[in-house]
């Protein structure tokens, strides 16, 4: 890929050639309709302009057509996919969660440190441009094979960078997920999740308005840093990719602490119009998005904006990704107001521009005017180009379906088998990773000390609270990538439900492989149309989030993909905090209870994957009629106070489900399998629709009661010892052995 840092200044004003055109990411038919938009053939600055927007990671050029099938009304929705920087969602009493999910996946493989931070970052001012304060943060993350020494040092790198950034700004880092598979081995993916709570009539707009109103750039000062970073985005990451490091951006999570209160108290005045903030793009991003949503144009003065390099040259300015700003339209004569209180926190506020009647966009430089552009030829569903790519169905996912559980042979000892996967570095306790995080800053986290399958967090002076959770098993996806989607929504939605909440909507970060290849984008394909179905089951549209293309290595030619990851952003809505469900055990004698079927399905497995080695399975048993009307079930439980636990069975299996539910006391399970189900099927299978939850014997029969009425199937497991683990009258061992293993592994894993 060509470095546009590399340019000298003396081809700035000259006509672009076809050449740069397609060393800057341009393809040779989109050089052509540029030059028709612009009835001439564009300079460099405004053929960098066109580079950056119209590129994968700004545009969705690929993606666009199927993103508008996903569904987008819902009972709770109040900022819809597209209208705003973030979706929000009513959660009564006046008040609405915005919420969003983004990947920073290619910076994170470069630099993983301040690739995550700014990820981090980035997603919060999403969330506070918006008018909202950041409640709670979770992330995604994905990672390459444990043995290997880049991989602990991604994982390094990219947790402490989360852990820094999101600590020093105060937002409590909730919950999220951890995977490992070869796939990720040079592309991770980082995805990174924010949340917020504000007066929902409140909201701040992304649009500009009002021609004759100023326009300020407010926070950091412009560096050369992340220029280019969304067309780095949108490439193959390759041998060469470590000469893209000037694409990685830099965080300061102090100045975005600042420039979160500055923003607050802002909002307190009525000299807003609208407000975006700098990422992907920067500069031209926010200047295009903003005039065109708004219908409008701009002039900016480049020369006015402060950088923190002399003589930064016009396209370096506008497409610097570097952190912590935001562009404001100010209603006119209010620029001393903006100016008081970006003073008083020692941020830049200066005035670079102005609203225009035009619907151009117009970028000058000590007077000259080095680029004109239509906003509307640049955005999303606007201008740029949209197209269907071909796809096709790979050869091995036919292969895959041939696999059936005879294929195995069950081990003979099913403990060796129990305790290997409790050592997994994909099951076992994430504890190394989140206690690099500050759970508990600002006291809203309910879920520190009473686990739950979601985070719940508190919605402060209200008896509300919200549940959420980020979802997707990658491998599900991979094997099936429209049942496996299907199963990441149903997966968030059994999170939420099983803490007490009730679904509400989405935001999704759909991380792919190159789109140009058929076999990848067959995945994409598939996994919309399953998160579509899912999605409208459970009332829950999709808010946002982003494409996140071209995950994958190119080593000799070769290119390959990373494992389809539509990774799924869920919130959900506990109208009483005091009903919030837990997933712990909390007394030996109480009776442990399975609700939903189970199968003789050992299919994408952790178990089947790691201890056979197996990798060509489908996706385990899924049905998503009973799996809706199983979570409903488990509502009313909830409700009517019929349990005193509840937790989902995923990944490992069950018995790694009554392993976790029995730690947090070190209490211990007494079970007996189902004798028509494989005996590794039944403890190790993976097939969905199923929750476990344990009940008192003070409401055992209404319980029994419920149940019989709900039609869906529910089996007495066994009930809670003071702290063995027994199987089936065999001796699993003890809760206080399993939980030390547990707690260890992925950190002994990562030290070694």
């Amino acid at each position: 890929m060509f470095n546009i840092i590399d340019f000298m200044e003396s081809t700035l004003n000259q006509e672009a050639t076809l050449e740069q055109e397609v060393e800057l990411g341009l393809r040779p038919d989109e050089f052509e309709m540029i030059k028709g938009i612009l009835g001439r053939t564009p300079n460099f600055t405004e053929t960098s302009v066109y580079s950056v927007m119209w590129s994968e990671h700004c545009s969705y050029k690929n993606s666009i057509y199927w993103l508008k099938q996903l569904p987008k009304e819902g009972p709770h929705m109040l900022v819809k996919a597209g209208e705003e920087n973030a979706g929000m969602v009513d959660i009564g009493g006046g008040l609405g969660c915005v919420f969003k999910i983004e990947s920073h996946n290619h910076p994170s493989a470069l630099e993983p440190y301040q690739g995550a931070a700014t990820g981090v970052g980035g997603i919060n001012r999403d969330i506070f441009t918006m008018g909202a304060r950041p409640i709670a943060q979770l992330n995604s993350l994905r990672f390459g094979n444990i043995e290997l020494d880049r991989t602990k040092w991604l994982v390094k790198g990219v947790v402490k960078g989360i852990g820094d950034y999101g600590n020093a700004f105060g937002i409590p880092i909730v919950g999220g997920e951890v995977f490992f598979d070869d796939s990720y081995n040079t592309n991770p993916l980082v995805n990174a999740f924010s949340a917020g709570v504000m007066d929902s009539k409140k909201i701040i707009s992304a649009k500009a308005k009002g021609p004759g109103n100023p326009v300020f750039i407010v926070g950091s000062a412009t560096g050369k840093d992340g220029i280019a970073g969304a067309a780095f985005a949108s490439k193959d990451m390759t041998e060469e990719s470590a000469g893209d490091l000037p694409s990685v951006q830099v965080g300061d999570p102090f100045m975005e602490k600042l420039l979160l209160e500055a923003t607050m108290e802002l909002l307190t005045t009525d000299a807003v119009v609208g407000m975006q903030d700098m990422g992907a793009a920067g500069i031209t991003c926010s200047t295009c998005e903003m005039s065109a949503g708004g219908n409008v144009g701009m002039d900016i003065q480049l020369d006015k904006v402060p950088t923190r390099q002399e003589n930064m040259l016009p396209y370096e300015i506008l497409l610097s990704e570097s952190q912590e700003r935001m562009l404001v339209v100010v209603k006119k004569g209010e620029e001393a107001v903006v100016k008081a209180i970006f003073d008083k926190w020692d941020l830049h506020a200066e005035e670079i521009g102005v609203v225009t009647d035009s619907t151009q966009v117009r970028y000058f430089m000590n007077g000259e005017l080095v680029g004109d552009v239509p906003a509307e030829s640049l955005v999303l569903g606007g201008g740029a180009p949209q197209y269907q790519r071909e796809y096709s169905e790979p050869a091995y996912y036919q292969e895959f379906k041939k696999f059936t559980i005879d294929d195995v042979e069950q081990p003979e000892d099913l403990k060796e088998v129990a305790f290997f996967l409790l050592q997994h570095p994909n099951i076992a306790s994430k504890r190394w990773v989140y206690e690099q995080y500050d759970s508990m800053v600002g006291t809203k986290n309910m879920t520190t000390n009473r686990p739950s399958d979601a985070a719940i967090v508190n919605v402060k002076g209200t008896n509300k609270a919200i549940a959420m959770t980020v979802d997707c098993n990658s491998r599900y996806v991979n094997a099936d990538p429209e049942v496996g989607t299907m199963i990441a929504v149903s997966e968030a939605a059994r999170n939420i439900v099983c803490s007490g909440g009730v679904p509400s909507a989405i935001t999704n970060c759909l991380n792919f492989g190159n789109p140009y290849n058929p076999e990848s984008f067959w995945q994409f394909v598939g996994a919309i149309k399953g998160m579509s179905t899912a999605c409208l089951k459970f009332e829950t549209p999709v808010t946002g989030g982003n494409v996140s293309f071209y995950n994958q290595t190119s080593t000799n030619g070769i290119e390959t993909p990373v494992f389809p990851t539509p990774t799924i952003g869920m919130i959900g809505i506990l109208e009483d905090k005091s009903r919030a469900m837990t997933l712990d055990f909390k007394q030996k004698g109480d009776l442990i209870f399975i609700i939903g079927e189970s199968h003789n399905d050992i299919s994408s497995s952790e178990y089947l994957a790691s201890y056979h080695g197996i990798k060509a399975s489908p996706a385990p048993y899924f049905d998503l009629e009973k799996e809706y009307t199983m979570q409903d079930t488990v509502k009313g439980l909830i409700q009517n106070e019929l349990i005193n636990a509840a937790h989902d069975i995923s990944d490992g299996g069950l018995f790694i489900s009554l392993t976790e539910m029995a730690m947090p006391r070190e209490l211990g399970f007494d079970i007996v399998t189902d004798a028509e189900i494989r005996e590794d099927a039944f403890l190790f299978g993976e097939s969905q629709g199923r929750v476990i939850v344990s009940v008192s014997e003070d409401t055992e029969e209404d319980f029994i009661e419920f149940m019989i009425g709900s039609n869906v199937n529910f089996t007495l497991l066994g009930h809670v010892t003071k702290g063995k683990m027994m199987v089936d009258d065999e001796h699993f061992g003890f809760i206080a052995e399993a939980k030390e293993l547990f707690n260890n592994a992925l950190g002994k894993k990562l030290e070694n």
